[in-house]
């Protein structure tokens, strides 16, 4: 019998449109806090890196990364995590999400023998996507009280047919930090059982506290993704690297190679402006705790509590009773102004939360907590 066609599902924010609808007609406008879009402004050395790149842009830009870009990641790298990391052991990608997208199936040409995806059971929905669109067994992991991977749940079945293991701290939604120890004992878990660890760390600059990378016990085996859309507000650039294992790193570029994955070499002259630059970074991150703060202040009277951890750029809201699910709790949002992202897109297990992203200035998210307050209740 033919295997069935594949029928992309529907796109998880797509599935907010009839609640962005009934947000944007509330007086006021809508105050969009679903998808995370970074609102602030592109630091000025970027900009300035940008337009000095672009008349010279006629050649094509090298997929690995340009010599300049690849020492600017292993040198962020350095300072951030302090490791020492060769220059070719980071590869350009082309933003972070075509590459998670991009990853399973690349690695399962390499292996062909192990056929499964293990991610976080609430998570970023790309990590079981890309194993979906690679013909693999996307299998979630459960998580612990504090929202982080309970690799012990792991069946012997599953990991012995595992490929590769997505982890994510800082977490998206749950905005979790593990602790180092924490982080380490992933990497082991994994290199037991010759399991390619990739740990998404694209919230790395944003974690409420000193950072964690898999990095730190050894590259092998690892992948670690980093993103300059967050730290940098630079999404619509589309500017991201991966560093970690020499061999993976070198087997992936000559993949991307041939796959034409490219970042335009002006974004690739920005992206290092922007990785040399630690205090647009600072200036972001005291935007971000100060979000955090004025909206915890503000939502827990209003009966929604933030249960997840302390990373400051995202708030994982369920209601104080805990009767009402994520869709509920959005509905109820929007109808006063406000989008969120019921907990039920990052996976079943976070159906009764909501992610609130703190990408907005505080005057629209102060006007968000007055309109709520207006309301009555949340």
């Amino acid at each position: 019998m033919a295997a069935a066609p594949f029928v992309p599902p529907p796109y998880p924010h797509d599935r907010l449109d009839a609640f962005r609808r009934l947000a944007s007609v509330v007086p006021g406008g809508i105050v969009d806090c679903s998808i995370g879009n970074p609102v602030d402004p592109v630091p000025e050395p970027v900009l300035a890196a940008l337009t000095a790149a672009a008349p010279h842009a006629t050649g094509y830009p090298a997929t690995i990364g340009s010599p300049e870009f690849r020492a600017g990641g292993a040198a962020w790298i350095g300072r951030r995590f302090g490791l020492d990391l060769d220059p070719e052991a980071v590869l350009a990608s082309v933003g972070t999400k075509e590459f998670v997208a991009s990853l399973p199936r690349m690695l399962h040409l390499r292996n062909p023998g192990r056929d499964t995806v293990l991610y976080p059971a609430i998570s970023y929905p790309t990590y079981a996507m890309g194993a979906e669109l690679a013909g693999l067994r996307a299998v979630p992991v459960p998580l612990d009280a504090d929202w982080h991977l309970d690799l012990s749940r792991v069946t012997a079945a599953d990991s012995d047919r595992a490929l590769m293991l997505w982890t994510n701290e800082p977490g998206n939604p749950t905005a979790a930090v593990a602790p180092a120890d924490a982080v380490a004992g992933a990497v082991a878990w994994a290199r037991e059982r010759r399991i390619i660890l990739a740990a998404d760390e694209c919230y790395a600059e944003f974690s409420g506290g000193e950072p964690s990378t898999a990095l730190a016990s050894g590259s092998d085996g690892v992948l670690a993704v980093h993103s300059l859309s967050k730290r940098s507000n630079m999404a619509g650039f589309r500017a991201g690297f991966v560093a970690g294992d020499p061999d993976l790193v070198r087997y992936l570029g000559e993949v991307r190679k041939h796959a034409g994955m490219m970042m335009p070499a002006p974004i690739q002259a920005a992206a290092v402006a922007a990785l040399a630059d630690d205090a647009h970074v600072a200036t972001q991150r005291r935007r971000y705790v100060e979000r955090r703060e004025l909206m915890l202040d503000g939502l827990t009277p209003l009966g929604l509590v933030h249960d997840g951890g302390p990373a400051p750029f995202y708030l994982w809201l369920r209601s104080e009773d805990q009767v009402d699910d994520g869709w509920e709790v959005a509905a109820r949002l929007a109808e006063a102004g406000t989008l969120v992202a019921p907990g039920g897109l990052y996976g079943p297990a976070g159906a009764d939360h909501v992610r609130l992203a703190l990408t907005q200035p505080n005057e629209r998210l102060e006007l968000a907590l007055t309109r709520l307050a207006a309301a009555g209740h949340a």
